[in-house]
């Protein structure tokens, strides 16, 4: 029987991750985060990225910030590999916390995006099959970039850096996996500087928003990724105080008047403007 853990571990995003491959997804993070320090390095620029992300994300009316991966793929692709290239050579163990994690959330979006846009058009980031184990499907487990010299899938940057060596639920806010169930990706690169008001920022928008968090007359009905993710958001006391510290005035008194979480939904539809 399988421990709740393990459990948690398996989700709509492609099966379960074995021991071993976790193993290695803690290491990657180690290797890459833990080794003595050099003196502090300047931040790349983002500057190119946030280029981009203004030229084809598009904020909907609706709150969806969808992307235009069609003209995306004809006219930018060359400047989002160079973009990833000039990533792939930072020394990030030199660089200041806040703009560490900026960079590792940024480098994720960019290369789900180059992902999404060497395989478009695609009805959903899961029909992109990379392979990755027998229960696997989606493009997250296989290594698709390099940093430092070591490989690096999807799922090592989010899992074994992000979530385990910052240990901030926002994150989830932060990066984007091309899903019109997923928080917005922001139309701005993330930097160190901006970091605490972009975590924020996204954190609002996604909680206020009725993919992220809705009050029915049945109980809560929320994103399943407090469902995938709830060790990072704990407890549903946690969570509702999560929720609630995010949440406009409407919202945050009806969730205090809700009978409880009634369930979880997610769309896996591509993020596309068309």
């Amino acid at each position: 029987m399988r421990t709740r853990k393990a459990q948690r571990l398996q989700d709509d995003r492609g099966g379960a991750v074995r021991p071993s491959r976790r193993a290695l997804i803690l290491g990657a993070g180690a290797l890459l985060l833990a080794r003595p320090r050099p003196a502090r390095a300047q931040a790349p620029s983002h500057a190119a990225f946030t280029d981009l992300l203004q030229r084809y994300v598009v904020p909907g009316r609706d709150g969806l910030n969808r992307v235009r991966y069609a003209a995306f793929q004809a006219s930018s692709r060359p400047a989002l590999d160079r973009y990833i290239a000039d990533l792939s050579q930072t020394r990030v163990d030199a660089l200041p916390p806040a703009d560490a994690y900026a960079f590792w959330v940024n480098l994720y979006n960019a290369v789900t995006l180059q992902v999404v846009l060497a395989h478009y058009p695609v009805a959903s980031i899961r029909d992109i099959d990379l392979g990755g184990g027998f229960f696997s499907r989606g493009p997250w487990k296989k290594d698709l970039v390099s940093v430092g010299g070591q490989g690096l899938s999807l799922d090592d940057i989010e899992h074994g850096i992000l979530r385990k060596h910052y240990s901030d639920p926002r994150v989830h806010y932060a990066v984007n996996c091309a899903s019109i169930g997923c928080p917005n990706l922001a139309t701005r690169a993330y930097t160190g500087a901006d970091l605490e008001r972009m975590l924020d920022d996204g954190a609002r928008a996604f909680v206020n928003h009725p993919r992220g968090v809705r009050v029915e007359r049945r109980g809560i009905r929320a994103s399943r990724i407090y469902s995938w993710f709830s060790e990072d958001f704990g407890t549903e006391r946690q969570l509702l105080r999560h929720w609630s510290r995010h949440a406009a005035p409407q919202l945050r008194a009806d969730l205090a008047d809700a009978r409880g979480i009634a369930g979880y939904d997610y769309d896996w539809g591509l993020n596309d403007a068309n």
